[in-house]
């Protein structure tokens, strides 16, 4: 016996197992999908996918250059865009408000058919001398005395008279849950007095504007969220953000749901907003998920994850966080650049880094970027979430060991739209665990009442593909059909039924 060539065949096949990929029967060979065009992406300006948006964060900190982002944002699709509203960099002198970099920021995306949101932070030296310490004042809420809450509720004052008719949601502070973002020592009852002081200058200044709370860093703070909403807080917003980094879906729902219901125990008509998600690009990366296998194509696969996740739970809106990668900056000290020299890589474009920290290069789209612009042109502003009449029913005749990708043995997730024009569409993925796995199965499904052609859309490369004849068959007296042995991914992949995504047809 070859010792040697029966462990590396041993090797091989188990290899080949671990992939999750479906062992096909070899008198019933599957059908190769022929691409027949690639997605064809619909910048902002062409109009937005309403439920998606993005991050463009830490300009208050000036870490890196806007004006080399501005047309690949708007390139993407997404309609919402992030930004902090940076007191210290506003307000140098007492009482003198220079709006100019961020008037150039607003109007910029504006142009470009993307609505910015405002998160009105962080403090100002100028009024509290703990805002020295931190580079970008990062942190230190404007509290202690009666000169810093006035200041503070004069510059928000200022902000929404300046931006009203431009900015029409903003959110009061970043992370208040967290000690690096509430330096003073975590307190849900500050915050609430706070917010509240907060959302009443805002309703001041703009009553149209829509006030948003909390921006929490996680789901799980439930007793944080309930003891900042006893102060009262919960009758001055209009919603609440929350932050949601993750590996996978596991538990997502269950957080979602409870989260939900706490808010709408003191406020049902409270919006949820998902204002922070993302996934690194490298595995070296300072701040959330830091320190795992993250590579390229798995945050490609989570950003996607993520989102149809969020749209599935019915956020009003989810941001990806961010635009780029950029230092993390949320705990560095004035005079201690080491300290703010944390670089986080969850960019859909790539940048390099000067000896200052600031984001630096081409900003390169990575395939992140083009995984966001092929949902965002999926997901068009006629688009709406709705079950489809479609049932995952594995088959049993074409797999060498009995049946492929079941629904009740697997992590299958699903998620059902409408166009205006009646085409359907169902993005569906296995999900299995990224950064430990790559997944390809196939699955078949049974559906009815639905539009043809039937093509399939990979969310990932955008590319399309026509289902052959082989693989669709149709009921005796039915106008139902099974689709047979497709592909399942650990990423989400679209079936579209009728006119349902622009492409571009292979020539």
């Amino acid at each position: 016996m070859n010792t040697k060539t029966s462990l590396s065949a041993l090797l091989t096949a188990l290899c080949v197992f671990a992939s999750g990929s479906a062992f096909a029967h070899p008198k019933a060979p599957p059908v190769p999908l022929k691409p027949v065009g690639h997605v064809i992406p619909r910048p902002s300006s062409q109009g937005v996918s309403p439920r998606l948006g993005i991050g463009f964060e830490k300009l208050d900190r000036d870490v890196f250059d806007p004006e080399k982002a501005y047309d690949k944002l708007g390139a993407i699709g997404v309609k919402w865009v992030r930004l902090q509203s940076g007191w210290q960099r506003t307000e140098k002198v007492r009482g003198q408000y220079d709006f100019a970099w961020l008037d150039s920021v607003v109007d910029n995306l504006i142009r470009r058919g993307m609505t910015p949101w405002l998160c009105l932070c962080y403090g100002n030296e100028i009024y509290s001398p703990e805002a020295k310490k931190y580079f970008g004042a990062v942190g230190v809420p404007p509290i202690k005395t009666k000169e810093e809450r006035d200041a503070w509720a004069a510059y928000v004052t200022a902000t929404v008279r300046h931006f009203k008719g431009r900015v029409p949601l903003y959110e009061i502070w970043n992370e208040p849950n967290s000690k690096w973002c509430w330096k003073s020592g975590v307190s849900p009852a500050e915050y609430g007095g706070f917010a509240i002081a907060t959302a009443e200058a805002v309703r001041a200044a703009d009553s149209a504007a829509q006030i948003a709370g909390f921006a929490i860093t996680n789901l799980t703070d439930l007793p944080y969220v309930s003891a900042a909403l006893d102060t009262g807080l919960a009758r001055h917003l209009d919603s609440v953000t929350y932050h949601y980094y993750m590996t996978g879906e596991r538990g997502y729902a269950h957080y979602f749901e409870a989260f939900k219901a706490l808010v709408h125990s003191y406020n049902p008509a409270i919006k949820i907003i998902q204002g922070e998600s993302g996934a690194q690009s490298r595995p070296d990366g300072k701040g959330a998920l830091r320190h795992l296998a993250w590579t390229p194509e798995k945050q490609a696969k989570i950003l996607l994850r993520h989102l149809v996740s969020d749209l599935s739970l019915g956020v009003e809106f989810a941001s990806y966080f961010s635009t780029l990668d950029m230092i993390e900056a949320l705990n560095g000290k004035v005079g201690d650049k080491a300290s703010y020299l944390d670089y986080g890589y969850f960019g859909v474009l790539g940048a390099d880094f000067d000896a200052d920290g600031r984001s630096t290069g081409e900003y390169t789209p990575k395939p992140a970027y083009h995984a966001l612009q092929n949902l965002c042109a999926a997901l068009a502003d006629d688009v709406s979430v709705e079950p489809v009449p479609i049932r995952i029913a594995p088959g049993k005749e074409e797999t060498a060991f009995g049946q492929d990708l079941d629904p009740s043995g697997a992590s299958l997730q699903f998620l059902g739209l409408k166009k205006a024009n009646g085409a359907r569409g169902f993005i569906y993925w296995n999900a299995t665990d990224v950064l430990t796995t790559n997944f390809e199965s196939t699955t078949s499904m049974i559906f009815a009442k639905l539009p043809t052609p039937v093509r399939l859309v990979n969310l990932m490369t955008g590319v399309v593909h026509e289902i052959p004849a082989e693989n669709l068959v149709k009921f005796p007296r039915s106008d139902a059909h099974t689709l047979k042995n497709i592909p399942v991914t650990d990423y989400p992949l679209l079936l579209t039924f009728g006119d349902f995504i622009p492409f571009s047809p292979v020539r």
